[in-house]
């Protein structure tokens, strides 16, 4: 399925077309941008990582004409006076440190960290009446083309954005959004749709976010749409049992993050997932950034074993030993990445 013919159009025309289906056909499209933002820090930790980055709450508060919505973010930042690369991490839980999110070693590697709980914008379920889903909604039902969850969460990462620009600690040209799983497609939809972030990082989003559809083992679009239908719009119902007629597959979501940088990590025992799909969408994709002249995926002929990093392209991968989960060897891989870079 090829993505892009550049005797046809410009890269910026045919980007915008494969944002709009995907947000058409996939994940709805994203809430409107607040009439306003502003902030409050309502607590400090200046003893935080032994003081060498304090740790701060921030409350944003967006307005819009039905009314104002809150959430809470943590921001991390290196003491020392220079600018720094910076993670917007959106996270299952609002800990920090976390499992998921080593905080101290990221800032030790010379990255500071803003962070988020997906459940703080909206809940993870089929009520649209709370958080940012009740501002957008208001009662009213969904239309086929709606926000599901995923487009509520990604804005709420865009809003971080906005609130990192004001910060003089942080180089706005190394910005990185990171999520793993469900909030790893939330990643990849927010680097495709924010162009202010430089690279995406998608940790094992498998179904609907890094992993090709077409011909994929483990979790299929059937699945996800009977377990969790509220992640997404409803026009992605009618592709259950039908992903050869998708006018789309996620190597598109892949390749309209170019020709900024995208990361893709698997886990060989994540076969729900499906490593082996996920790594095909990152060759697809690579059509893109190598009719730009850029290297895609710089990879061998063979599929990946467990162990294998690949970072020298504008799209980066790699294949963890174990089970579905967020390790700190991920982290330490997306920082070597983007170091290099």
């Amino acid at each position: 399925m090829p993505i892009w013919n550049p005797q046809d159009k410009d890269w910026n025309e045919r980007r915008s077309e494969i944002i709009n289906i995907l947000c058409n056909e996939e994940y709805g499209f994203l809430p409107p941008k607040p009439e306003k933002l502003s902030w409050e820090v309502v607590e400090e930790d200046n003893r935080f990582c032994a003081g060498k980055a304090p740790l701060k709450k921030v409350l944003l508060k967006a307005d819009f004409k039905s009314g104002s919505f809150f959430f809470p973010i943590c921001v991390c930042i290196p003491k020392a006076q220079k600018k720094y690369p910076f993670f917007v991490h959106i996270n299952f839980r609002d800990n920090v440190p976390d499992k998921y999110m080593p905080s101290e070693e990221i800032c030790d590697n010379g990255f500071a960290v803003l962070s988020f709980c997906y459940k703080d914008v909206t809940s993870d379920d089929n009520d649209f009446s709370n958080g940012l889903a009740g501002i957008i909604y208001n009662g009213k039902a969904r239309k086929d083309n709606d926000s599901g969850k995923i487009a509520m969460w990604s804005w709420a990462a865009s809003r971080v954005m906005d609130y990192a620009q004001t910060l003089t600690e942080l180089d706005l040209t190394r910005a990185t959004i990171v999520g793993h799983s469900r909030l790893g497609k939330t990643s990849l939809l927010t680097g495709a749709t924010d162009e202010r972030f430089s690279c995406a990082i998608s940790n094992e989003s498998g179904c609907s976010g890094a992993a090709i559809s077409r011909g994929k083992q483990g979790e299929t679009i059937k699945n996800i749409c009977n377990r969790f239908p509220y992640w997404f719009c409803d026009n992605y119902k009618k592709y259950i049992d039908k992903e050869f007629d998708m006018p789309f597959d996620q190597h598109f979501l892949l390749a309209a993050i170019a020709p900024r940088k995208v990361y893709v990590a698997s886990a060989e025992e994540d076969l729900w997932a499906d490593p082996v799909s996920e790594f095909l969408s990152c060759v697809a994709a690579s059509e893109v950034f190598e009719k730009m002249g850029l290297d895609g995926l710089i990879h061998n002929d063979n599929l990946p074993e467990a162990g294998e990093v690949f970072h020298k392209g504008n799209i980066g991968y790699h294949l963890r030993a174990g089970l579905h989960f967020f390790s700190r060897e991920d982290w330490l891989h997306f920082i070597e990445f983007l170091k290099q870079k």
